[in-house]
C-alpha cells in the first residue's frame, strides 16, 4: 500500500506508475479519470477499475500492465484487515493433499471470491521465506505453485468429472478448457497477492517499477525475448503494408504518366487547334522493389530476428524483395523466405546454412565491398535500399565511398539503428559518418519503427 492514504494521493501515484511503465497518460486523461471517480461507487472495486480503464487505457496492449498496477494501488484486501471467512478446511493445518483436493474443486466450479481467498491463504502458508535481517521476509509465487502443482490435477479432475463418460469427446474438451482457465486464474491470484504483500513491505512505488513490462510496442529490440518475438509476429504484417504504401507514395511523387493524346487534342479545339495545355494519364500504380541489408551479428541478434520477421512480411508487399545478411561478409538470404515457408524454420536454416561469417567480428566495410562485388546489380533506379544495423564495425575501415555509390544508385535509402542515439559514435560506432550518406533513424522498438514509417509520407 502507498504510504499516503488519501484518494487523491493514491490517484496521483497510480497515474505516475502507469507513465513510468510506458502507458501514455496525458494530464487531460488523468483529470478525466479523477472526474470519473465522482460518479462511480468507490466501494465497488471493479467499477473503479472500469472507470480508470475507460479513461486511461488507449490500446489493448496496455491493459495487462494497467491491471497489474491497479491491483497494486487498489488491492482487494490488505494483510491483517481481511474479514474472517469460513473455510471448508483450515489452510494452515490441512495437509497438502487436502489442499490439492480443495483446489481441484475450485478449478472446476469455484467462484472468483473463493479462488482469491484460497490463493491468499496459500501465499500466506507457502509463499513466505525469511530474508536476511531481523523482521524481514520475502514472498514468492513459485514456492506456492511448486507446493500445490495445480497443473498436475488435470488427470484427477477428468477421472472424477467424466466418470463413466466417453473420453476424448466434447465433454472432456470442455472440462480441460475450464480447468486450464481455472489454473491461469489461480496463478494470477497468487502472483497478485505476492505483489501486494511485497508492496506492503517495501512500498508500492518500488514494486510497481519492476512488476510491469513495457507495452509490446515499446520493448527494446535488443532486449526482446522469444515470447515477445512470437507476439510481435502479429504486429509485423500491418507494419509491412504501411511501409510498402509509404515507399510507393514516395516512388510516385512528382512523376507524370504518359501523354493523354486524346484529351490534349480535345482541349486544343478551344485554342484553334493549338495544344496550349497538355494532359497526362495518371501514372500506373505499382509496387516498388526493395533491397534489405541486415546486420545479423550477435550484438544485434534480437533486432536481427525482428527485422527478418519484417523481411518475411515485406515479401508479400513488393514486386521484388532481395534480402542480404552480413557479419563480416555477406550472403543473400532471400531463398530462406520463400512464400509459404515457416518463419521459425527459415531462421533456423539461415543460421545453419547462410555464409555470413568469416572471422566472427562485425565488419561493415568488408561486407559492403563484398555486396558491391557480388550483388551490386541488385540496386537500381527503382530500388528502395533499407539497411538495418548498429553501425559498429570493430574499428575496421567503413567503406564510406562505396556506401555512397550504392545509395546513389537507389531511388531511396534508409538506415535503421537499434541503439539509442546517445550511444552513436561511442566506442567503435561510426553511425554519424554513415548517417551523412544514408539518413539514419533510431529504431529501438515497434513504436519508433511505426514513427519512421509515418515520416516517409
Amino acid at each position: 500500500m502507498p504510504e499516503t492514504g488519501s484518494l487523491v494521493d493514491r490517484h496521483v501515484g497510480f497515474v505516475r506508475a502507469l507513465r513510468e511503465a510506458g502507458v501514455p497518460v496525458s494530464v487531460a486523461e488523468g483529470l478525466d479519470a479523477a472526474n470519473a471517480l465522482r460518479v462511480v461507487e468507490l466501494a465497488d472495486r471493479e467499477s473503479l477499475r472500469a472507470a480508470y480503464a475507460a479513461t486511461l487505457v488507449k490500446k489493448p496492449a496496455y491493459r495487462p500492465g494497467f491491471d497489474v498496477l491497479f491491483d497494486l494501488w487498489f488491492p482487494a484486501t490488505t494483510t491483517g484487515l481481511r474479514a474472517p471467512r469460513e473455510e471448508p478446511l483450515d489452510p494452515e493445518t490441512a495437509t497438502v493433499e487436502e489442499l490439492r483436493a480443495y483446489l481441484a474443486q475450485l478449478l472446476t466450479d469455484g467462484g472468483e471470491a473463493e479462488m482469491r481467498a484460497f490463493a491468499q491463504a496459500m501465499v500466506s502458508r507457502f509463499g513466505r521465506q525469511q530474508a536476511s535481517g531481523p523482521g524481514r521476509q520475502n514472498w514468492f509465487s513459485y514456492s506456492v505453485l511448486r507446493a500445490l502443482s495445480p497443473e498436475t490435477l488435470m488427470a484427477r479432475i477428468l477421472r472424477e468429472v467424466l466418470a463413466g463418460q466417453e473420453r476424448g469427446g466434447l465433454a472432456e474438451k470442455t472440462v480441460r478448457q475450464r480447468v486450464n482457465s481455472g489454473i491461469r486464474r489461480f496463478e494470477e491470484e497468487v502472483a497478485t497477492d505476492v505483489r501486494r504483500r511485497i508492496a506492503e513491505d517495501s512500498g508500492v512505488e518500488r514494486i510497481a517499477r519492476s512488476a510491469v513490462r513495457p507495452p509490446l510496442d515499446q520493448i527494446d529490440f535488443l532486449r526482446i525475448t522469444k515470447a515477445d518475438l512470437s507476439r510481435l509476429r502479429r504486429e509485423v504484417h500491418p507494419l509491412a503494408r504501411r511501409l510498402a504504401a509509404r515507399l510507393t507514395i514516395k516512388h510516385r511523387k512528382g512523376r507524370r504518366g504518359r501523354l493523354d493524346f486524346r484529351r490534349t487534342m480535345r482541349a486544343s479545339l478551344q485554342s484553334g487547334g493549338v495544344p496550349l495545355t497538355t494532359h497526362f494519364k495518371p501514372p500506373r500504380p505499382h509496387k516498388p522493389e526493395l533491397v534489405i541489408l541486415c546486420d545479423t551479428s550477435d550484438s544485434v541478434s534480437s533486432f536481427a530476428h525482428f527485422t527478418l520477421l519484417l523481411t518475411y512480411a515485406l515479401r508479400e508487399q513488393f514486386t521484388k524483395v532481395r534480402a542480404f545478411g552480413f557479419v563480416d561478409t555477406v550472403d543473400e538470404i532471400t531463398r530462406f523466405f520463400q512464400p509459404g515457408a515457416d518463419v521459425v524454420e527459415a531462421m533456423t536454416r539461415l543460421a545453419n546454412e547462410a555464409d555470413m561469417v568469416r572471422f566472427g567480428r562485425t565488419n561493415y566495410g568488408h561486407s559492403l565491398e563484398t555486396f558491391a562485388e557480388r550483388y551490386g546489380d541488385a540496386i537500381g533506379p527503382k530500388t528502395s535500399l533499407l539497411i538495418l544495423g548498429d553501425a559498429r564495425s570493430n574499428y575496421q575501415p567503413p567503406a564510406l565511398d562505396l556506401l555512397k555509390s550504392l545509395a546513389g544508385k537507389a531511388r531511396h535509402a534508409y538506415w535503421l539503428n537499434p541503439e539509442p542515439r546517445p550511444q552513436w559514435d561511442t566506442g567503435d560506432s561510426v553511425a554519424s559518418d554513415y548517417a551523412t550518406i544514408v539518413p539514419m533513424h533510431e529504431c529501438r522498438n515497434v513504436a519508433q519503427l511505426t514513427a519512421f514509417i509515418e515520416t516517409l509520407a
